[in-house]
């Protein structure tokens, strides 16, 4: 996902990005424990969507703590 689209979304947005992003990459290690994933680099690229997501996240909660 680009890192546009994740500034987009408001808190609760990004958490449950991060939430459907981790199930997925759990999906994909399952994949692989029982040899049915051919592309391994998705598991590469399903981590750093998901740092990608929570460092957004962070962000947006340090703004929202900074700003009260």
């Amino acid at each position: 996902m680009k890192t546009t689209e994740l500034r987009q979304k408001d808190v609760a947005g990004l958490q449950a990005e991060v939430k459907s992003l981790q199930k997925a990459h759990f999906g994909l290690r399952m994949q692989k424990a029982t040899q049915q994933l051919t592309n391994t680099a998705t598991l590469r690229i399903a981590r750093r969507d998901i740092a990608r997501a929570k460092t957004i996240l962070v962000e947006k909660l340090a703004a929202d703590q900074s700003a009260t």
